[in-house]
């Protein structure tokens, strides 16, 4: 940020300083030219023919034109005649070209003098009773007006150096303490790296104030994944407790039913396993934009595997073949699977499942023609474990891996009971 405003500024004052020395050198330069012609002027108002020489009724005022190298001269010159010079030329002549006529005041710079360059108006004219025309030229040397030129660009050259380096300055200190809150925030950070604190606490400016906002929102989201796998682990770890035990004292104690009961057991704990890994998926893929499903397929392979499982039962399907999820295809698998298999295992050998779109959602609904459940136990039934049926299979986890998978997603999971 820094080099780019120093090239910036270092290209505007260039431009700028360039601008302005022009204009002012043109100025000091047409301020030089007006009085060479105002003498000029003068020149060419008294001139007079006498006897075919040009004589002047009224001197010019500036008595440098008296003094020999004064600086400042004049001469008058024609073709074929003598010229006739100021006296501060002295031995010395203007010289002046006949290739072309000054109809106009004519100015330009000479260095026909070795030691002393000039800036030379001249103009043509022909005098009264004169059969010629007569070159008039005013000179003064360039030394004054190289002087100005030389003490403004000087001026020019500092003061923009000047205004150069306390913009720099001012960029520097706007880019510093600008992006001061920015070093405030990594030292928030490093502070949470070190175990010093949890989240970024101070004040910060509002161009800064959204991104901690953020970033502050992100530490809690990592804490509550965080939290959330420590949860899961530790229910893991007791959901397998109790199989385990069974099998130790059923191997300790060498039972008959031995192989009968690790079958069961290990069917209860792979049931654990499975649940807690569909929550961990969940719960990783959260906050994913760009995760999609299609409803459609995702029913019918569904309704495959349980039509399989459950041959009796009659699945119907219905609705728009087109919806699509805001959902990984795995945990639509994962909770539809659930909800289908439990309405066939459990109801009455019909199935009916509809899909329709509803304000900007995808609405499934899942009915079965079953007893029904009862209304005092429509929350605990969501319960990991919780069976009302304990006369068919089942280890009472498939509702609750349903909510959780669908909480997880940042799903809306809303069991309708009739």
């Amino acid at each position: 940020m820094i080099l780019i405003a120093a090239g910036w500024i270092m290209v505007l004052l260039a431009g700028g300083g360039f601008a302005l020395d022009r204009v002012l050198v043109s100025a000091i330069t047409q301020n030089f030219d007006d009085r060479l012609a105002y003498v000029l002027r003068s020149l060419l108002v008294s001139a007079e023919i006498q006897q075919g020489e040009v004589w002047f009724s009224r001197e010019p005022a500036d008595q440098a034109f008296l003094e020999p190298g004064s600086g400042v001269y004049w001469q008058v010159s024609a073709p074929g005649r003598e010229a006739f010079p100021s006296r501060s030329l002295w031995d010395r002549q203007l010289a002046y070209g006949t290739r072309h006529n000054d109809d106009a005041i004519h100015t330009y710079n000479s260095s026909q003098f070795p030691d002393e360059k000039l800036r030379i108006v001249e103009r043509d004219v022909k005098l009264p009773g004169s059969d010629v025309r007569w070159r008039f030229q005013v000179a003064q040397s360039r030394q004054g007006l190289d002087a100005q030129i030389a003490a403004l660009r000087r001026t020019l050259v500092r003061s923009f150096a000047l205004l150069g380096i306390g913009l720099l300055l001012m960029a520097a200190f706007q880019t510093f303490y600008g992006l001061r809150p920015l070093r405030r925030v990594r030292e928030e950070i490093a502070a949470m790296r070190a175990g010093k604190a949890n989240r970024v606490s101070d004040a910060m400016p509002n161009e800064v104030a959204p991104m901690v906002e953020e970033l502050n929102a992100l530490i809690e989201h990592n804490e509550r994944q965080a939290e959330e796998a420590r949860r899961h682990a530790g229910n893991l770890a007791h959901a397998l407790k109790t199989p385990l035990t069974v099998i130790m004292n059923a191997a300790t104690a060498r039972a008959d039913d031995l192989a009968d009961t690790v079958i069961r057991e290990a069917r209860t704990m792979r049931r654990q396993v499975d649940h807690h890994l569909a929550r961990a998926r969940a719960v990783g893929r959260r906050g994913s934009a760009h995760s999609r499903a299609e409803v459609w397929p995702s029913l019918e392979s569904v309704e495959r595997a349980v039509g399989r499982l459950y041959r009796h039962v009659r699945i119907d399907v219905d609705g728009p073949k087109d919806l699509v999820v805001h959902v990984e295809r795995q945990d639509l698998d994962e909770m539809l699977g659930n909800l289908v298999e439990n309405a066939a295992k459990y109801g009455g050998g019909s199935v009916f499942v509809t899909v329709a779109a509803q304000a900007g959602f995808v609405e499934i609904l899942v009915e079965d023609d079953g007893t029904g459940i009862p209304e005092n136990e429509r929350v605990r039934i969501f319960d990991r474990g919780v069976r009302l049926d304990t006369g068919k299979p089942g280890t009472g986890l498939g509702l609750a891996i349903v909510r959780d998978v669908a909480d997880a997603g940042g799903q809306i999971f809303n069991p309708h009971f009739t």
